[in-house]
């Protein structure tokens, strides 16, 4: 529950529409709620501006299920990260109206009190097909969050010009989200080229050498160009989550 739907409650009760025993009723999962194998937390959007998100990896079918039937009457909208087609199944028997996005392994069940639209924007590059799946976490995670996102893949620094055909482009966004593989030097080249926040994401992407995404971790980690945070390795909903952040931040100017 965030602030909007707390202030309608508390109106509603101001108003005599809403008697104080059902408004104590919707309010009182506040701060959290607990199943016993988990705890939810249903002040998240009270206080960071979004819904706790699923991270469905590690765990059961019948624990994704319930965890997000309970945040789906909460009222928000919800994601669920690293889902497999059979949790997303299992969850769309109980939530018709979810839709997975296969290449990003996410699961969204939309609301009608769906998140205010960001007034930034983010642009999402990434350098090759192959660092696809882990960009589209990032960009499924930034569109729920109500941010308008601007995709830019299959543009790394093997074939430059790929990247420089879109740099006018990519310069207008409010933040750039840069998913690499291999040495992971994109980010660096993105970001000596625009003027806002740059978030790399390093992928597991790469032969032996690239030790499952930690040389292009350390990369972008060195990075000389000033403006380049870094997220873990393969964590494009970290990524996208943080542009969306940001994005918001830009908008509210």
């Amino acid at each position: 529950m965030d602030e909007p739907r707390i202030l309608k409650v508390l109106e509603a009760v101001r108003d005599g529409t809403l008697g104080p025993r059902e408004a104590a009723d919707r309010l009182r999962l506040l701060p959290f709620e607990d199943l016993g194998f988990a705890k939810i937390d249903h002040h998240r959007a009270l206080r960071c501006g979004f819904p706790e998100v699923v991270f469905c990896q590690g765990k059961t079918v019948e624990q994704v299920v319930r965890i997000v039937a309970r945040l789906v009457e909460r009222k928000g909208p919800v994601l669920a990260t690293r889902a497999v087609p059979d949790v997303f199944e299992a969850v769309q028997a109980e939530q018709p109206e979810a839709v997975y996005h296969a290449a990003a392994q996410a699961i969204v069940v939309p609301s009608e009190e769906a998140c205010a639209p960001a007034g930034g924007t983010v642009a999402l590059v990434s350098a090759g097909t192959s660092d696809q799946a882990v960009a589209e976490e990032a960009r499924v995670t930034a569109e729920v969050m109500g941010c308008p996102v601007e995709t830019f893949y299959d543009v790394g620094v093997a074939g430059l010009h790929r990247l420089l055909a879109h740099a006018e482009a990519i310069t207008r966004a409010s933040v750039v989200v840069v998913v690499a593989g291999m040495e992971g030097a994109l980010a660096s080249v993105v970001g000596g080229i625009v003027n806002a926040p740059v978030i790399a994401v390093p992928t597991s992407v790469g032969y032996g050498a690239s030790f499952a995404g930690l040389a292009p971790l350390l990369t972008m980690l060195n990075s000389c160009a000033a403006g380049v945070g870094v997220v873990n390795i393969d964590n494009g909903f970290g990524g996208g989550y943080l542009a969306a952040l940001i994005a918001r931040a830009a908008g509210q100017k």
